[in-house]
C-alpha cells in the first residue's frame, strides 16, 4: 500500500532542523490537496445522486475506524449548525462505537460482523446515503458495512487513498485520494486524513447545496443560536432583499428566527404565505422567491 510506504527521502527528518521538518510536511499538505483535484467528477457524481435519495427523507451515514471514523464524526456534526440538517438523519458507525472517538480500540477495525450489523441495526435502507472511509481501504469494518448497505439498495460511496484498494470495489461511487507516502511511515492522520476531510468537505457541502440549502452563496439554513449568528442572519436578509436592518429584525421575528422565511416576508409576503410557497418547493428558496415574484406580477 502505497500510504505504508517509506521513504528513504525522510529516513534522517529527526535531524533536521525544526524548519526543514515543518516545510517537509507543509509539502506533504500541499501534495494531499493536489490528490484530490483528479477526484472532483466522482465527488460530484456522489452529491448528485446523494442529494436525490436525500430529498425522499433519506439518511446520511458515516463509516469509518480510527482517524477516518474521527475525520467522518467531524463532517457530520458540523452539518446541522451550519445546514440545518436534521440530527435524526445523521448516522455514524465507528469501529469500536462511541468510546473510539475519543480514544483508540484495539483490533476493532477488524470486525467484519460489526460493521455489517451496523448497517443492519440502523436498518439502512434505498433511501440512505452510506460513506465508508478508510485510507488504506482495506479495512474489514468498513468494508463490510458498505457490502451490507449495497445489498439494501443505500447509496454507497468509499473514499481510499489507495488505488486498487476493495472498498473501492466493494461501493457505487469510488472516490480515490492516491496521497501516496507519508512523511512520517504510516501516520495516515497526515496526507491521508488531510485529503479525506477535504473530500468530506467538498461532498457534504455539494450535496447541501444540491438540496437548497445554500442561496446566492450564503448559508439560508443556518441555525441562529446565539447574538453573533442571529446578527449574521440578519445581515443576510439586507443582502438578499436589499431592505433596512430594522426590516430585517422585524422579519426574523415573524418568521420564528427562520431565514429564508424571513427573506419572502422582508419581500413583502405575509407568514403564512412564506412557510407555503418553501413549502411547495421543497424549502428551496430560489424557487419560492421565483414563484412568489410570480404571483405579484
Amino acid at each position: 500500500m502505497a500510504t505504508e510506504h517509506f521513504s528513504t527521502r525522510f529516513q534522517d527528518l529527526d535531524t533536521w532542523t525544526s524548519f526543514d521538518v515543518l516545510s517537509a510536511f507543509y509539502e506533504g499538505q500541499l501534495s494531499a490537496l493536489a490528490a484530490v483535484r483528479p477526484s472532483l467528477p466522482a465527488i460530484a457524481a456522489a452529491a448528485e445522486e446523494a442529494a436525490a435519495r436525500l430529498r425522499r427523507g433519506g439518511r446520511l451515514v458515516y463509516v469509518g475506524a480510527g482517524t477516518s471514523g474521527r475525520i467522518c464524526v467531524q463532517d457530520g456534526t458540523e452539518l446541522p449548525p451550519t445546514f440545518d440538517w436534521p440530527e435524526d438523519r445523521l448516522v455514524y458507525l465507528i469501529a469500536g462505537g462511541d468510546r473510539a472517538i475519543m480514544k483508540a480500540v484495539e483490533n476493532a477495525e477488524d470486525s467484519v460482523e460489526e460493521g455489517s450489523a451496523g448497517i443492519r441495526n440502523n436498518d439502512i435502507g434505498p433511501n440512505d446515503v452510506v460513506i465508508g472511509v478508510a485510507a488504506s481501504g482495506r479495512t474489514p469494518f468498513t468494508i463490510a458495512a458498505l457490502k451490507e448497505a449495497a445489498s439494501r439498495g443505500a447509496q454507497t460511496i468509499g473514499i481510499s487513498n489507495n488505488a486498487n484498494a476493495p472498498l473501492l470495489d466493494a461501493c457505487s461511487h469510488p472516490i480515490l485520494a492516491d496521497t501516496g507516502e507519508e512523511v512520517i511511515a504510516g501516520s495516515t492522520r497526515m496526507k491521508a486524513g488531510t485529503a479525506q476531510k477535504v473530500i468530506l468537505n467538498l461532498l457534504s457541502s455539494l450535496i447541501m447545496v444540491r438540496m437548497g440549502r445554500v442561496y446566492r452563496g450564503l448559508m439560508v439554513n443556518m441555525r441562529a443560536t446565539n447574538a453573533k449568528l442571529r446578527r449574521r442572519s440578519e445581515i443576510m436578509v439586507c443582502q438578499i432583499t436589499d431592505c433596512g436592518e430594522a426590516v430585517a429584525a422585524d422579519a426574523i421575528l415573524e418568521a420564528g428566527g427562520d431565514l429564508k422565511t424571513a427573506v419572502l416576508i422582508a419581500m413583502g409576503a405575509d407568514p403564512n404565505e412564506a412557510r407555503e410557497a418553501l413549502m411547495r418547493h421543497d424549502g428551496n428558496l430560489r424557487e419560492a422567491l421565483a414563484d412568489f415574484h410570480q404571483t405579484k406580477t
